[in-house]
C-alpha cells in the first residue's frame, strides 16, 4: 500500500472509499482517539472521498482499489 492510493473499507453505513494519507507504525492519537500501531500491524490515516474527513484504519481492514 502507498500514500495517495485509492482504498475502500467497511463502515456501519456500508462500504466507503477514499485515499491513504499517512502510514503510522507507532502509537498515535487522532481526533482524541488513541491507536496502537507497529511495523507488524500498521495503521493508515485515510481521507473519505465522500465527506473529506480523516480516520485511522488498520492496514488489514483496507482494500486497495487501484
Amino acid at each position: 500500500m502507498r500514500k495517495g492510493q485509492k482504498v475502500s473499507w467497511n463502515t456501519s453505513q456500508g462500504r466507503t472509499e477514499g485515499r491513504t494519507v499517512e502510514r503510522r507504525t507507532e502509537d498515535f492519537e487522532l481526533d482524541g482517539q488513541q491507536f496502537r500501531a507497529s511495523e507488524d500491524d500498521p495503521y493508515w490515516v485515510v481521507e473519505s472521498a465522500k465527506s473529506g474527513k480523516r480516520a485511522a484504519h488498520k492496514q488489514s481492514s483496507l482494500t486497495p482499489e487501484d
